[in-house]
């Protein structure tokens, strides 16, 4: 095939260079989602949350990222119309589209969804590079449907948990040892929780295959894990009495920030096991076309190499120590005013709304979910602790990123197009 003979190494270098790209737009924006809530909690500095992050998200993107592309066979694209040349070239515009609109956002502090930048970008090529009817457009349907389910359905969750705390705990007569009682349980669920979303995203895609039962019940065993060490480390925390004379529940948010070290973690393992698939599934389905001459089924199902997980993992830390403060920022401190046991609320919330909507097949937006979580807490404490200009800035983002990457797609398609072709 003279056109990948002829291009082939160029095009294959330009791909990694493209896919480190969007890995970079990933880390510096969608990491937020793991470490946001803990830095506006001031359960973590910023310097703390970005060396956990980088450890966790690079664990979780190279160790349990290596799910098989489904990027161009999701429903989506129809993979039978798209050549391997339109095919490689389509990938490569969807890579840089993404990643240019991830740049765009970060450089702003909005927190968009990586997942829809590239299904946009993805659709773009398709419809203008191949055909109006490659793309499936009932399946855009379900993509924009989960902007409103998602953040609600962890908007309710994170109200009902705060609210939970608010009368367990804070609105009592001994609210230190009332968290000292309470807060183990909440340990309970979020490590049941969390390793639950981390084996069902996650780590089936490195040979563990668990049955749901088995995943179910090792969870459990997590969660039972995570509270006892939970309970010890909680015997080292005092009353303050200094410190609760300025703010009456300091004491108290101590014990909550101890559980958030556990949710910034595995949450931070979670994300990058789910999210590098964004930038690595596209590039590798570049690599697989490239490396075989063009002769593999384009949409084959195919593993992902460990060096192009391990390039996607590299752009994750990399973006996310350059430039994930300002995103950090956004969803940490300018939504509503966080403290931990408001942070753990929406951390959980979100967690379990990935967790129901993955087990319901639901397209998803960890971006979104956690976004609208933090707004259940918001209004668990009323409209007015809400920033709703933030807000508002937040979902218009959320609006025109799929339509924006679908742009910068069929733009940078037609430029490649005219230079390779």
């Amino acid at each position: 095939m003279s056109f990948i003979a002829d291009y082939g190494l160029v095009l294959l270098l330009l791909a990694c260079l493209f896919g480190f790209f969007m890995a970079w737009g990933v880390g510096a924006n969608d990491v937020a989602n793991a470490m946001g809530t803990s830095v506006g909690s001031k359960a973590l500095t910023i310097k703390q949350a970005i060396l956990i992050a980088m450890v966790f998200e690079f664990c979780g993107a190279y160790l349990a990222g290596g799910e098989v592309t489904e990027t161009i066979k999701s429903g989506i694209v129809d993979a039978s119309m798209i050549s391997p040349e339109l095919m490689v070239l389509g990938m490569m515009s969807a890579l840089l589209a993404a990643g240019s609109w991830l740049l765009i956002a970060s450089m702003r502090g909005w927190p968009v969804s990586t997942t829809h930048s590239i299904v946009g970008a993805v659709i773009g090529f398709a419809a203008v590079g191949v055909s109006f009817d490659a793309v499936h457009w009932e399946g855009v349907g379900p993509i924009v449907a989960s902007w409103v389910v998602t953040p609600v359905l962890a908007g309710i969750i994170s109200f009902i948990l705060f609210s939970s705390v608010q009368k367990l705990i804070i609105d009592t007569d001994n609210p230190f040892q009332n968290a000292k009682r309470y807060v183990p349980m909440y340990m309970f669920i979020t490590g049941f929780v969390i390793s639950l979303m981390t084996m069902t995203k996650g780590l089936k895609h490195v040979g563990l295959n668990l049955t749901n039962t088995q995943g179910f019940m090792l969870s459990l065993g997590i969660g039972a894990v995570v509270m006892l060490v939970g309970i010890t480390l909680l015997k080292r925390v005092k009353v303050d009495e200094e410190a609760d004379k300025n703010f009456h529940f300091s004491s108290v948010e101590k014990v909550f920030a101890i559980l958030m070290i556990f949710t910034a973690c595995a949450m931070a393992f979670a994300h990058g096991s789910n999210d590098v698939a964004n930038a690595v599934g596209p590039l590798a389905a570049i690599v697989e076309v490239l490396l075989s001459g063009g002769d593999v089924a384009v949409g084959a199902k195919a593993t992902v190499p460990g060096w192009v997980l391990l390039l996607g993992a590299i752009g994750i830390v990399v973006g996310l120590a350059t430039y994930g403060y300002k995103v950090i920022a956004t969803i940490g401190k300018e939504i509503t005013e966080l403290t931990p046991s408001r942070g753990f609320a929406a951390e959980l919330a979100a967690a379990t709304t990935v967790v129901s909507a993955s087990g319901l097949g639901l397209p998803i937006s960890t971006t979104h979910t956690l976004v609208g979580a933090i707004l259940g807490v918001g209004l668990a404490r009323g409209i007015g602790a809400l920033n709703l200009g933030m807000i508002g800035k937040i979902f218009l983002s959320w609006v025109v990123t799929l339509p924006v990457g679908a742009v910068l797609s069929i733009i940078f398609f037609t430029i490649l197009s005219g230079i390779f072709t």
